[in-house]
């Protein structure tokens, strides 16, 4: 066993262009690519490479987009001998984390994530739901700021992403509601998020409901390496316990400050973010300062990563 954890992203680390260079320069990427594109019965590789943005900002687009660069970096990592001793992934790249573990197979993990983000997509209309981010809120502050935003309706934590950071979801007005408490009550910004649906809330509930039978049906294969999961930021090497954090991740919080604590728990002292973006360093730094943190979703990331980890 060693003390480094592979850490996929989640929504909002896409961007055009994302995963060309590597497809260019290594042939298993393109193939990673290529297999994506061969499940999903359109050329997602495209939207990845190519854009627009407007169309890989598309939830139903963005999360097998996410997956399939970050899946094509992990085998790229993999071939090139460097091998986690545990996983994790922020929301969405729960997938890509199982992927890696060999617990969910890389096709039939793409037709999920196009459903999940379809049905995520569909639970609420457009405009009904938002999403903000509360920086540096004083933490004793959130769940009364929150019970007073609802006024009947839905506010919650989608997003425990740091101790400076908590994400907020739900109906649109009741969130600007949190918004303005925050504010007031000592937070340094509230920021209302671009996204398409409120992630990670109870309004999500119908995307959970139609989501779990094509869970249930899906092979989950035994662990290569152990995942701490999102919704309860807890150990997991069980296929059952692997499928189960999938269906509960959609209307609940993202634990990932606790998750990130978990890895230092465990042993871990660096870790190295797979695929695009490096939303997830930035977070770590926050949560654990003494965890080293590589990232790897481009050819030019590589030499920086394998001094490091050759250390």
């Amino acid at each position: 066993m060693t003390d480094l954890a592979f850490l996929f992203p989640g929504q909002g680390s896409q961007f055009a262009g994302m995963g060309q260079q590597l497809a260019e320069q290594f042939p298993i990427a393109q193939r990673t690519f290529s297999e994506a594109d061969d499940a999903l019965g359109f050329a997602i590789s495209e939207i990845c490479f190519q854009g627009p943005e407007e169309e890989l900002k598309k939830t139903v687009n963005t999360q097998p987009a996410i997956l399939a660069t970050s899946v094509a970096a992990y085998r790229v990592l993999e071939e090139l001998g460097q091998r986690p001793s545990i996983v994790a992934g922020h929301s969405l790249g729960e997938y890509s984390a199982l992927v890696a573990t060999g617990c969910l197979g890389f096709g039939e993990a793409s037709r999920l994530v196009r459903a999940r983000g379809q049905f995520m997509q569909d639970a609420v209309p457009d405009g009904v739901g938002a999403m903000a981010a509360l920086l540096k809120l004083p933490a004793d502050q959130l769940d009364g700021i929150l019970q007073q935003a609802a006024q009947g309706q839905i506010v919650t934590a989608a997003n425990f992403n740091s101790p400076d950071q908590i994400v907020i979801a739900g109906h649109a007005q009741a969130v600007e509601r949190a918004m303005q408490l925050a504010k007031a009550a000592g937070a340094k910004r509230a920021i209302l998020l671009p996204v398409s649906a409120p992630f990670h809330c109870p309004l999500m509930r119908p995307a959970q409901e139609r989501l779990k039978p094509a869970l249930d049906a899906a092979e989950f294969r035994p662990l290569l390496y152990p995942l701490i999961n999102n919704c309860e930021a807890r150990f997991v090497d069980d296929p059952a316990a692997a499928r189960e954090g999938l269906i509960q991740q959609i209307p609940n919080p993202v634990r990932w400050t606790e998750s990130v604590r978990e890895l230092g728990r465990r042993g871990i002292t660096r870790f190295v973010e797979v695929g695009p973006g490096s939303v997830l360093i930035g977070l770590c730094r926050t949560i654990e300062p003494a965890l080293r943190g590589y990232k790897f979703g481009e050819p030019k990331d590589l030499e920086a990563l394998l001094a490091g980890l050759a250390n």
